[in-house]
Formats: structure tokens, sequence, C-alpha cells
């Protein structure tokens, strides 16, 4: 008999005129020990599947067993982990954790339930901690804390609903080897929802798809059979692990293909933006097409120190780089490695303590439509349209234009993007994913010199990541600006770039090696899973990050820059 069994189970929202049928017709069975992970795209009602599975919802049709018997509400059999860590802030570690363990150990003794607390605090390696309120605790730590507190209720079956999407690769890493340790040391049934496709590989028996709704149901299960314990490393060179990674890829991608919008065929009107209409420095005009066009950009020794109370702090030192016109460069490293900071350097929002930065001949000393700046968070006016945000830069940067003209540029690069069906939606309506490419349509849009990107699909998932991605991709083939994109995501690292620059740990980072991206364009995620060399870049990056994890210093990093010739 399974342990967990989803039969025939349909869920849904709202009334007669306006329901949405979430969930149809999904049936699973989850055996005793089974480790299964559940990828499918944001919106899919992933998280109403896991709820269901906790007793945090009843189903509208079918039914959600236990060993055999239907759940009726939520129960200490089953520990539920969100993506937000939802602690008592007020609480430290020790006692956020007795909170479950009072609950369903009340009747155990007080020494045998403060035991049972230590065992599970020191299991996710918070014994150090154990005294430190939540504000103290980074979010890897506060994650810790909410397994832990799941753990020490006693579960026979662990939910994890997303709990390491809001996290950096690197405490995403060491979290995925903890939840690995706990599965070997407590042989416990995991079910785990997450859209990052590597992670499914590395922790799981089963990977299991749901497909996009309304009525999502789950698609064929994929094995995976590697040995235990997986080691990141080793996975990349196992023809095994490329295998299944190809095939999950390719049909979650096929899945998605399906929910874009049509593109519209547009003209892009022939004008000029104020920054092409300025005339280029004198030093470039004399030097014609000699080898000044070749330092389209430069870093020249370029740092930046803040004031602390214990003095000084360093967080980039000697940063020195040139790029080509045209060329598209990532910037990859750990967290606090000053990815960012270089990027707010570039931008001109952020002041430069050491060395210059030029653009064009022009040295950088503030920021100015030459650059257009793509964050995280994409930043619209939410009481705008998706045509009203990108028309707010265009009307600035086309002033010659005219009003049509203008409105062609806005509706050329919405169309790129995949918004025309959606470009007089208010930003309040749009979904992360659809922000994300108003901020890209609207930074195209600015014909920039230098295009800056700051991690611009962290904040999303994989799913919707690999779609703007191309989507980035075939806009910036037409284009051909200056790019620079800070990732902490290797493969997005590949598939964008000529060069991928890889920054050492902070204090004190600078640019530790520089590999050479020989691979043809344009480029999509479903050939490079297909090029021979793909796996031999992947490996150069993550060896590179491997030994930063590890705390190589400087003096360790491999020569700066790295060809794939000489790989």
């Amino acid at each position: 008999m399974a342990l967990l069994e989803l039969k025939g189970v349909s869920k849904g929202y709202g009334d007669a005129n306006r329901r949405t049928e979430v969930l149809d017709d999904i049936n699973l069975s989850v055996e005793e020990g089974e480790f299964v992970a559940i990828v499918g795209f944001s919106g899919s009602g992933k998280t109403t599947l896991i709820s269901l599975m906790a007793g945090l919802l009843e189903p509208d049709a079918g039914e959600v067993t236990i060993r055999g018997k239907r759940i009726e509400g939520a129960g200490p059999d089953r520990g539920l982990v969100f993506q937000s860590y939802s602690l008592m802030p007020w609480l430290n570690v020790s006692e956020n954790v007795a909170l479950a363990v009072d609950a369903v150990f009340g009747k155990a003794s007080r020494a045998e339930r403060q035991a049972r607390v230590r065992r599970y605090v020191g299991m996710v390696g918070l014994g150090h901690a154990a005294d430190r309120r939540p504000a103290e605790l980074s979010g890897g730590m506060r994650q810790r804390v909410a397994v832990a507190r799941a753990l020490a209720a006693g579960p026979e079956i662990l939910l994890l609903d997303e709990p390491l999407s809001a996290l950096d690769a690197l405490t995403r890493g060491k979290l995925q080897d903890e939840l690995e340790e706990i599965r070997a040391q407590e042989g416990k049934t995991f079910v785990l929802i997450t859209n990052d496709v590597d992670e499914a590989i590395l922790l799981a028996d089963r990977i299991v798809p749901l497909k996009p709704g309304p009525k999502a149901t789950l698609g064929p299960s994929f094995r995976v059979t590697m040995p235990r314990p997986r080691d990141r490393m080793a996975l990349n060179e196992n023809p095994e692990f490329m295998r299944l990674r190809a095939d999950v890829t390719r049909y979650l991608m096929d899945l998605g293909a399906g929910q874009r919008e049509e593109e519209q065929e547009r003209r892009l009107p022939d004008v000029q933006s104020v920054v092409h209409l300025q005339p280029p420095p004198e030093v470039v005009r004399k030097a014609g097409r000699s080898p000044i066009l070749e330092r389209y950009v430069e870093f020249f020794d370029v740092s930046k120190t803040y004031p602390t109370p214990k003095g000084p702090l360093t967080v980039v030192e000697k940063f020195q780089l040139l790029m080509k016109k045209g060329e598209f460069v990532s910037l990859i490293g750990h967290s606090g490695c000053g990815k960012s900071t270089v990027l707010s350097m570039v931008a001109g929002l952020t002041g430069i303590s050491g060395g210059g930065i030029v653009l064009d001949g022009r040295e950088v000393d503030a920021a100015g439509p030459d650059r257009a700046v793509v964050f995280q968070a994409p930043s619209l006016m939410p009481w705008l349209t998706a045509r009203e945000n990108v028309a707010l830069g265009v009307d600035k940067v086309y002033p010659h234009a005219t009003s049509a003209e203008r409105r062609e540029i806005v509706e050329y690069y919405l169309a790129r993007v995949g918004l025309a069906g959606s470009m007089h939606r208010l930003a309040s309506e749009l979904s992360n994913g659809m922000k994300q490419r108003v901020g890209i349509a609207r930074a195209f849009a600015l014909s920039p010199k230098l295009l800056l990107l700051d991690e611009p699909f962290g904040m999303l998932d994989s799913l919707t990541r690999w779609d703007l991605q191309e989507v980035l991709m075939d806009v910036w083939k037409r284009t051909q600006v200056t790019a620079i994109c800070v990732t902490h995501d290797v493969d997005e690292a590949i598939l964008l770039a000529d060069r991928i620059v890889m920054m050492t740990n902070g204090p004190n980072a600078t640019i530790g090696r520089i590999v050479d991206v020989d691979l043809p364009r344009p480029r999509t995620r479903k050939a490079l899973l297909e090029h021979p060399d793909y796996y031999h870049y992947r490996r150069e990056v993550l060896t590179f990050l491997e030994e930063y994890e590890h705390g190589a210093s400087r003096k360790s990093a491999a020569t700066p820059a790295v060809s794939r010739a000489a790989a």
C-alpha cells in the first residue's frame, strides 16, 4: 500500500460565474521512503497540490489518503515547509522548534522534549545558533529552522513547497546537501515542489511534471536511477544525468511553448535616439576603425570602498576589463562578491572609489540614457499600462520622432517580448514574468549603448526564466547592443555570453577567471543541451565556483583568461 495517494483529485476556486479550475483528475502514488519531486510553471497549481496533501485544503472531487485513510485536515504525520519561513520573531531557534515538539509530544517529559529539540536543531547545523532570534539569522538559517521544526514533530512524510527558491545559489546548494543527509539519516518520505530541474535530479527518486493550468494534470514520471549520494561535479560528467536533464527540460519547454502569446509582425521606424545623435568624442572620430573601438567599454583598476565603524571596507578591488562593441559578458560569482556593485558603478548609480570606467570614449561619472538597466524587480508604475510604462522612456530619448514613430517603437519591442496582446493591461494586473518582459522591452526601446542586466530573472521560476532568456536572446540578436548580465546561474551565463567573467569572493573581490564561450549563435537552451562543448564550459565555471565555495584565496585562482581552445 502506498504511503500517500491522490485519486482523481480536482480543485478550483471561486463561484460558478467566476470559477477557476486549478487541478483536474490528479492521480499520484508515493511509496514509503520515496523522494518525489514535482516540477511545474508558476501558477500551475503546485502550492494548491501540496496544500491538499497537507490537509490544508479539501478537494472538490477525489480523495487524498495516508496509508489508505482519507485525509481530513492537517496532522502531525505530515510535516510542511513553505518557501517563506513563518517563524515566531520573538522566539529563538530552539523555542521555534519547541513549539512543534510541545504540540505533538506534550505527554513526554521536559527532558525528552528538550533532547528532541537539540537533536533536530543540531541536525540542520544550527547548534551554535540555538539562542538566536530569526532577525539575527540569514535566509538560509531561517529555512533550516523551518526544516528542523517540521522534522522534530516526527512526521511520516515531509512536504516541501519550494523551500529553497528564495535563497542564493551557494546557500541553496548547502541546504540541498543537508536535505539529502536528512533523507539518509531519517529514512523519511519526501514530496518536494520545485522549479529547478537540477535540484530535482540531485535529490529525487522520481520527477513528476505538473502541466500548466487551468485544469492542470500530472505528466509522465521520470525515474532518477543514479546512485546516492549524488555529487554535483560528478553529475556534470555523468551521461545519464545529461540524458535525463535534457529529457525533462525538453518536456517542460514544450509544455511552456503553448503558453506564449503570438508575436505580431511590426515595423521598427528608422529614427535615432538622443544617445546616438550625439557626436562621438574627438579621440574616437580621429581613431576611425583603430583598436580604440575594441575598447568600447573599459574598466581600469575599478575599486569600491565603503566606510564602516571598523574602518574602510573594500568590496571590489582593481576590477579591470575591456569589452568590444556588441559583446555580451556574463558576470558570475557567489553572493557578496561585488557583481551588482560593479554593475551599479558602470550604470552611474554608485560612485567609483578608485580607477575609472569609459563607455564609447566618455568617462562614466553619472547615470545617463546611454545605459539601460534591467533590475531583478521590474520597477514598473503599477497604475500605468505596459505600453505606457515603456513609452515613458521612449518619449524622452526620441524627442525628434513623431508621436506615431514613438508609438511604433514601443509596440515593436512589446511585441518582440511576447506582449502584443497584453500591452494595454495595467502593470498591476501582470504576472511577475510579464512584468519582467515589460522591463526588457523598455530597456531595448531606449536604444542604449550599454545594456545592464542585474539578475533580471532571479525572482522567477526556472521555467519562466528559460522562456525569458530566449526572449532576451532573440531581441539582443536583432539589436547587437553591448551588454553585461550579472547572474548566479551557470547555465544562464553560458547561454547568454560571449565571455563569462568570474569574480572571486569578497571583500576585495576581483576577476578570478575569464572563459571565452565559443558556441554558435543564435543559441537556444535545447540546442545547448545537445552541443558537445556545453558540459565542458559548465565544468569550467562550476569548478571555479566550487573552489571559492570552499574558501579559495585570490592567489589560488587559475589564470585570468581561459579559452575553449585551451580547455
